[in-house]
């Protein structure tokens, strides 16, 4: 499975020689444990499954968030500017060029929605001018995205991205993931995401969606 975003199996506890030396404690990208038990039960399926791990590339973005390439590779043949960490036995191969991009996402697996992975990094180009987004205000609304808003979306297998607020009220979120392209996530943003914010957050009076919906052919992972 090789599509942007699905999943080929992964790899044993052994650190490919070609790859730098990393410490274990600094994983790039979270796998939760029900991510990581449904690789390991596809890796299984693999001819020399104890010899794979899984490549995890950037493939390309659809303008605001970024679309992956998993697939099942031998980890001793990582090239030499290629990451490798373990994570629990599974090998993760990440290109030099992808870690900038993939630093603190989740790969998570999401029910029938198959394996997604939620990114706090943005292609370039996806801000908008004019709004803020490093401020206390932006922290704040961070942090109840990524505690509350996003961990309920997952179930989706979707999430809310962040982008900017105006000062004046005015929080600009995109969506991502499952809720890229529904038909529902409108409602979902508009009556479930804006209520939260404005409940939790006083100085958050509404919220704009800025996704492209119309570029979320297929949102999933599977």
């Amino acid at each position: 499975m090789t599509t942007p975003g699905s999943a080929s199996p992964l790899a044993a506890g052994v650190q490919s020689p070609l790859a730098p030396a990393t410490p274990a404690s600094a994983p790039i990208i979270e796998i939760t444990d029900a991510a990581l038990a449904t690789l390991i039960e596809l890796r299984a399926e693999e001819a020399d499954a104890e010899r794979l791990g899984l490549r995890l590339e950037v493939a390309g973005d659809n303008g605001d968030t970024f679309q992956y390439d998993l697939s099942f590779d031998e980890y001793t043949k990582a090239a030499f500017t290629d990451e490798v960490r373990t994570h629990n036995g599974l090998k993760v191969i990440i290109p030099a060029r992808d870690i900038d991009k993939l630093q603190g996402a989740v790969l998570d697996y999401a029910g029938s929605s198959g394996l997604v992975i939620r990114n706090p990094n943005k292609p370039v180009g996806a801000r908008i001018e004019g709004l803020t987004h490093d401020d206390a205000l932006s922290a704040e609304i961070d942090a109840l995205l990524t505690a509350e808003i996003n961990p309920a979306l997952a179930a989706h297998g979707g999430f809310v991205t962040f982008v900017g607020h105006d000062g004046e009220g005015a929080a600009y979120l995109r969506m991502g993931g499952g809720c890229h392209g529904c038909s529902m996530s409108r409602m979902t943003m508009m009556d479930g995401v804006q209520t939260m914010l404005v409940e939790r957050i006083p100085t958050v009076v509404k919220v704009v969606d800025v996704t492209d919906h119309a570029t979320g052919e297929n949102p999933y992972y599977s």
